[in-house]
């Protein structure tokens, strides 16, 4: 649909009509002669028109330069960019137990990798489709999305973009980590993503944390590791709300009383990194299990997206521009050859 960038330049268009009387009806010089019987019966020419024609063709020059002056133009909606929305980083436990094969996906006959059911759980939040519960996940287009994932050592393998077709195939690439930087370093992680949601400007921020285990990554000396809590009332200081999202479930029957501790104190630690900032702490041991996290993510962090602005116009204004130059250059020959007149 078409649209003035500065419409209030329309407000002058009554002008055209004002020129157009103007130019009719304006004085012009002409020649003192004592008697006017030498051109009685003379056809009575065309002067009368030709003055009307110029005002008109002048009229219409200016009423030309008035519309390009407003700047029509034309949106391109297949790039638009929508004005609302909030900024989403994934914080994504990388780590070799990732690698678990022991999450059963919804309609799967077998099961998948821990970190294979987060990358489609997350793919389905993101871009939206058909869940296999029957359920459907709208696209979040109008919210920018970034990436940071973590082992001993975060990451950030894709920044906040709107380009979400590039982050999801970013994030199709990560695999599970091994030797050195094997370990959970989950204090770490919250800050890189904390630092990158800064990018965001004044946009509402969301940090999804989803790890299967326990801050174990110890540091001291100046790059001494920040420790979950610390990097959460980070999080909280700033205004971020970190969901977090436990898929490692509860210790197996055979566990020593020392590994049923650390898995006590890890679901005790997401879910006061939650409580902190604001956000739920979920607990994930199935695909049905992370896909209801993701829904009810979704549900809570809807940011209206009621108008956009965009990307790319078509404009129109040289054309009108030159239309009214042409039609200057038009009267202004005809003045001097057709219309032209003594005196």
């Amino acid at each position: 649909m078409l649209s003035f960038a500065n419409p209030e330049f329309l407000w002058f268009s009554p002008l055209a009509i004002a020129l157009a009387a103007w130019w009719s009806l304006r004085r012009r010089p002409a020649l003192r002669y004592s008697r006017f019987t030498l051109f009685e019966g003379l056809p009575a020419g065309r002067v009368r028109r030709v003055r009307w024609l110029g005002a008109v063709l002048r009229s219409l020059a200016f009423l030309l330069l008035l519309i390009a002056c407003a700047g029509p133009r034309r949106p391109d909606e297949q790039t638009r960019l929508p004005a609302d929305g909030i900024a989403i980083l994934m914080t994504l436990d990388v780590s070799g137990s990732m690698a678990e094969r022991d999450v059963a996906w919804p309609g799967g006959n077998e099961p998948i990798t821990r970190l294979g059911a987060a990358k489609r759980a997350f793919r389905l939040f993101i871009a939206g489709g058909m869940a296999p519960d029957g359920t459907r996940f709208e696209p979040r287009t109008s919210d920018q999305v970034g990436l940071v994932t973590f082992a001993a050592v975060p990451q950030s393998p894709c920044p906040l973009t709107l380009n979400h077709s590039v982050l999801l195939r970013i994030l199709d690439e990560q695999k599970p980590r091994e030797g050195l930087d094997a370990g959970t370093n989950i204090g770490d992680a919250i800050a890189e993503a904390v630092l990158r949601l800064q990018e965001a400007g004044r946009r509402p921020k969301v940090l999804i944390l989803l790890s299967d285990g326990e801050h174990n990554v110890f540091r001291d000396g100046p790059n001494a590791t920040l420790m979950p809590r610390q990097a959460a009332q980070l999080a909280a200081n700033l205004g971020i709300t970190i969901h977090t999202i436990d898929t490692a479930g509860e210790p197996a029957p055979t566990a020593t009383p020392e590994e049923r501790e650390q898995r006590r104190t890890g679901q005790e630690v997401l879910k006061a990194i939650a409580a902190m900032t604001g956000g739920k702490a979920f607990a994930a041991t199935s695909g049905q299990d992370l896909l209801d996290a993701y829904r009810e993510i979704d549900t809570r962090e809807k940011q209206p997206a009621a108008s956009f602005l965009y990307r790319r116009y078509f404009e129109y204004y040289p054309w009108f521009a030159g239309a009214a130059a042409v039609v200057l250059l038009l009267s202004h020959v005809l003045d001097r050859t057709v219309w032209r007149r003594l005196p």
